[in-house]
């Protein structure tokens, strides 16, 4: 084994227990949500309040730019192994994505329910293409909403991409499921933040 392939061995192995902590379930929110790398290898994921099954296959890639979708990233697998050595330039990108409706929920808005939530957030690199999150956006008001959500992909706690996502109107009740597409994956990401901008 020799000195690149021994760092790699010891820092995938700290990212794994990193994002094992960093995965852990999260509430509703109407402020910050956070979730770090999938490290378990799962290429499939579960919303726990409506069942639905999030896979590569079945992400919408609608909201990628044509630099996204054309990227092929390099192999300097070193890199994403030295966050401090990387040198990325925050880009300022705006998303509109065609969410998935995954169900609709009981109208609960009130003095302790905010009108609009998101929540549970996860954070996957897809091979050859970008890093990839899904945000559950709820809104729990009677009322159509046109919310806005803001996405900040980090890499060693410097941002690298920082992401606003415009949904189109969510009806009473309605749970959306939205893809956030971040930075290739040539560039290496081990965090990412959202929190709802609008409704305030």
């Amino acid at each position: 084994m020799n000195r690149y392939s021994t760092i790699a061995a010891v820092a995938v192995a700290t990212v794994f227990a990193a994002s094992a902590s960093a995965q852990a379930p999260t509430g509703q929110t109407s402020g910050s949500i956070a979730a770090g790398v999938s490290a378990n290898g799962v290429t499939q994921f579960k919303d726990e309040r409506t069942g639905k099954v999030w896979t590569p296959e079945n992400v919408s890639k609608d909201n990628q730019t044509p630099q996204q979708q054309a990227a092929v990233p390099s192999t300097s697998a070193d890199k994403a192994f030295d966050p401090s050595a990387q040198s990325a330039p925050t880009q300022v990108v705006v998303q509109r994505p065609r969410g998935t409706l995954m169900g609709v929920v009981p109208i609960t808005a009130g003095p302790s329910v905010p009108a609009v939530v998101i929540d549970s957030p996860w954070l996957q690199a897809v091979p050859q293409q970008n890093w990839l999150s899904v945000v559950y956006v709820t809104n729990n008001s009677a009322n159509v909403v046109d919310p806005v959500v803001g996405c900040v992909f980090t890499n060693g706690g410097r941002p690298v991409q920082d992401t606003r996502i415009m949904l189109s109107p969510a009806g009473p009740g309605e749970r959306w499921g939205v893809p956030v597409y971040g930075p290739p994956v040539s560039t290496f990401v081990d965090r990412v933040t959202c929190r709802l901008l609008s409704p305030a």
